[in-house]
């Protein structure tokens, strides 16, 4: 007599078909999230992409950290990307985005120094505005260039809060003051007479003195 088989045969897996055509990709998206989130720039790897760019935009913050409503650039964001631009062999050009409101003048004079003394070619773009110490970062690059609708506002170191010593403090405003005008007159053809008659006008900027720039 037969009798049948009531064993349960639990179904074989098909086998995978490994197809060459279309490889895994495994995306690194948490390092672009963050980048997007630090510095306002993807990881974008192209071999082909020899012009570089950074955006330098809202409050440039110095040493003391600006308030989280601000929108802020970290000088120590861009001084390593500028070193990076300045030691990469396939980059061959270098384009700065402005538009920034200004802000610790020792942290912007620091990155356009920086930019400054890169052997690329550089390029620098104000859109917007590109104010106060912001003026330096513009002029730092061997071509600058404004979109009609962008504005510069040119005028004295000046400070808010509580002066203390006050003869002491002019005078290192003073020299201050004095390194702002000798950076501009050198990275740009101003001269010094007119830089200061800017930055001295009384009836540009209500009550205060300086110098609304704008393209005519």
């Amino acid at each position: 007599m037969d009798y049948m088989d009531y064993r349960i045969k639990t179904p074989q897996k098909k086998p995978e078909i490994n197809n060459p055509a279309k490889p895994k990709i495994k995306l690194n998206t948490n390092s672009n999230l963050k980048n997007i989130k630090e510095m306002g720039t993807q990881n974008i790897p192209n071999a082909s992409n020899r012009i570089q760019s950074i955006t330098i935009i809202g409050h440039i913050e110095g040493h003391n950290t600006s308030p989280p409503q601000n929108k802020s650039t970290k000088y120590e964001h861009i001084i390593p990307q500028l070193i990076a631009v300045e030691q990469n062999p396939n980059i061959e050009g270098f384009l700065v985005l402005l538009n920034t409101v200004g802000g610790d003048v020792e942290a912007g004079l620091a990155i356009a120094e920086m930019i400054a003394s890169l052997s690329k070619p550089t390029v620098s773009l104000v859109l917007g505005g590109s104010h106060s110490i912001g003026v330096p970062l513009a002029t730092s690059c061997n071509y600058s260039f404004i979109v009609p609708t962008a504005t510069m506002t040119i005028h004295p170191i000046r400070m808010n809060g509580l002066v203390i010593g006050v003869p002491q403090t002019f005078k290192y405003f003073q020299k201050m003051q004095e390194r702002i005008i000798n950076f501009v007159i050198r990275t740009s053809k101003i001269s010094r007479a007119k830089l200061i008659e800017l930055m001295n006008e009384t009836d540009e900027i209500a009550n205060d003195i300086g110098t609304i720039l704008i393209l005519r």
